[in-house]
């Protein structure tokens, strides 16, 4: 098991790595600013070599890397040929392109893994009624077990997420269900009712529900390559949205900030999912380059967003924010990020020490 996981979380880590500095180099290359270093990893190099300008590295922090420009530090000598090729001599535009690479392709990589799985197939419940609760609306209404709804107010539906959609939004206005039962198309209408329940925040959240959950029945879904991308693009966006509202959640105390995971706990969920199969593996992938994404582009020195916010105050003022602010920024920012490295790990170690202890309580419990 830890075998696994350690492998595993190598290659997750590598590949969102990798692809996240290969942006920031591939918009280098287009504005033709030099590229001297592109490094997987943090420290001391393990193995590199060399390929025109650019050296390539394999180093021994594998928490990260990096991709080391011409001109991007101080006080380096350039020729006046590496002068017209050094970051520092770019448009604040240009400079904003590149930072900005490195985050977007890590979006690009969840809509491509999204948009491959949903190509090759996911299982989708169908809307055939397993269990009707009751006293519900639709147990007064005369739903039973085993109908299949084909439509709702005359608009087919297929699958329950979809189904589930329609209910939550009507309101509470009646909603004409076309089931099929023993064959025969019944038209039933059943008024929606409010109820309370918590939503993944656990803040309390009134919906409105008919009282029915499915059956196990799931059919698979294939998406033409257009369906796809378009369906990965939504759904990228929606963990983004949830990404960044959980980040508020924490913020304003309703979410716990135990509820962050560091490496360990990383390391912990590749194991699992690859012991689940490639898809999950590659879906939770794609879930970390997401959050990948979002977290860089955090407004926090250091972070690819707090450059961005620098060069946007350059772009909106017009002249650049100085060497010296920039640099006790970042001594700032480097800080709050050991911080909140520390903080994670400490809950990692936490969880484990939970788990250790109702594992071994179960032991003497059976």
């Amino acid at each position: 098991m830890v075998g696994t996981s350690i492998v595993s979380v190598i290659i997750l880590l590598g590949i969102l790595i990798f692809v996240h500095e290969l942006g920031h180099f591939l918009m280098a290359k287009y504005f033709n600013v030099g590229v001297q270093k592109f490094s997987l990893g943090f420290g001391r190099k393990i193995v590199g070599k060399k390929i025109g300008e650019t050296e390539y590295l394999l180093s021994l922090i594998p928490l990260g890397g990096y991709v080391k420009l011409l001109g991007e530090g101080e006080g380096e000598e350039l020729t006046p040929e590496e002068q017209l090729r050094s970051f520092s001599q770019q448009s604040v535009w240009k400079r904003i392109a590149i930072v900005t690479a490195g985050p977007a392709f890590n979006f690009l990589l969840a809509i491509l893994i999204f948009a491959m799985v949903y190509m090759v197939g996911v299982p989708v419940l169908t809307t055939a009624i397993g269990n009707v609760q009751d006293g519900s609306a639709a147990y007064r209404a005369g739903i039973k077990a085993l109908d299949v709804v084909q439509a709702i107010d005359g608009d087919k539906v297929t699958r329950w997420d979809r189904m589930a959609e329609k209910i939550s939004a009507s309101d509470g206005k009646p909603l004409v269900f076309t089931v099929s039962r023993t064959g025969a198309p019944l038209d039933i209408t059943v008024v929606p009712q409010p109820m309370k329940g918590k939503n993944i925040f656990g803040e309390e959240k009134t919906s409105f529900k008919v009282g029915i959950s499915p059956t196990n029945n799931t059919v698979i879904d294939r998406l033409n390559p257009v369906e796809a991308s378009w369906t990965s693009i939504k759904q990228t966006w929606f963990i983004t949205k949830l990404t960044l509202l959980s980040i508020v959640k924490i913020m304003e105390g309703v979410l716990s900030p135990r509820t962050l995971g560091g490496p360990i706990l990383i390391a912990q969920m590749a194991g699992a999912q690859v012991k689940e199969g490639i898809v999950p593996f590659v879906l939770f992938m794609a879930l970390l380059s997401i959050n990948l994404a979002v977290l860089n582009l955090l407004p926090i020195p250091v972070l690819d967003g707090g450059h961005l916010m620098f060069y946007m105050i350059e772009a909106v003022r017009g002249k650049a924010v100085s060497m010296k602010t920039r640099e006790r920024a970042q001594q700032v920012g480097f800080i709050l990020l050991v911080m909140l490295m520390i903080f994670v790990i400490m809950m990692d170690i936490d969880r484990l020490n939970i788990k250790m202890v109702n594992d071994i309580t179960s032991i003497f419990t059976k």
